[in-house]
């Protein structure tokens, strides 16, 4: 079960949020409400247009059994340069970064959380590494058949793979997406060879559609990453007591 840390209140919403690949801020907030309102996000407005919304109560960090999800601090980005440097680890990228892609990147997510009450989570694995990755929340900002929607997506260094670190942080970040951020589904996607982010998605519960594949609209015809998979997950019903599969 996970065990979150509050800091703060409602706050109002910015003006960008985290888009494709989770590493751009785009999007005027119109656009932002509108998603939150389709979404059933707590406090968000119905009404399209509508130019700000409230986002969830703030809190500074969620605990899992073996894992610290943190707010970002200035020495992550270090680690995260070599992280988004490794070429396995960015294999279904478009590209690894350099150390200023990585650092905007960086700042973006944090950015994400002031504007959306929540994001990608910067992953502590006490009494081993003070920083091994990112899970978490974040729109996914581009027009396709199934957006408005919030993705969970996940990057680890290569070290920390085949321990069940990223579908632990997940249950957490995906159940604070349901009870603190109200989120009525959350979604998943990747390419089809990128099995051990499916294997992920299915630990989760996550059910895949063939009909709901698709080409990502931010990659060319003919890209290497085009086609996507997408994974979805709806909000638990009361009468399964509110818990994820692993919980």
């Amino acid at each position: 079960m996970a065990r979150l840390v509050v800091a703060g209140g409602w706050q109002r919403t910015g003006k960008r949020a985290l888009g494709w690949g989770l590493e751009a801020i785009l999007g005027p907030e119109t656009r932002v409400s509108r998603a939150l309102a389709a979404l059933g996000g707590a406090g968000s407005p119905r009404e399209p247009g509508t130019a700000v919304s409230r986002v969830p109560n703030a809190i500074e960090e969620l605990r899992t059994d073996r894992l610290v999800l943190r707010r970002w601090r200035p020495g992550d980005k270090e680690a995260f340069a070599r992280l988004n440097a490794d070429l396995v680890v960015m294999e279904y990228f478009p590209s690894a970064l350099d150390r200023a892609e990585s650092d905007a990147f960086a700042d973006r997510i944090q950015a994400g959380f002031v504007t959306n009450g929540y994001g990608l989570w910067a992953v502590e694995l006490p009494g081993e590494a003070d920083f091994i990755g990112y899970v978490g929340l974040a729109p996914a900002n581009f027009e396709a058949h199934f957006t408005p929607a919030v993705e969970v997506g996940w990057r680890l260094a290569r070290n920390y793979w085949g321990r069940g670190f990223a579908t632990e942080a997940a249950r957490a970040v995906v159940a604070d997406g349901f009870d603190r951020v109200g989120l009525e589904k959350i979604v998943s996607f990747t390419v089809p060879a990128n099995t051990r982010s499916v294997r992920v998605m299915e630990g989760l519960g996550m059910t895949r559609d063939p009909a709901d594949d698709f080409d990502h609209p931010r990659l060319p015809v003919g890209h290497r990453l085009r086609r996507h998979v997408l994974y979805r997950l709806k909000r638990p019903t009361s009468n399964a007591g509110g818990s994820l599969p692993g919980c």
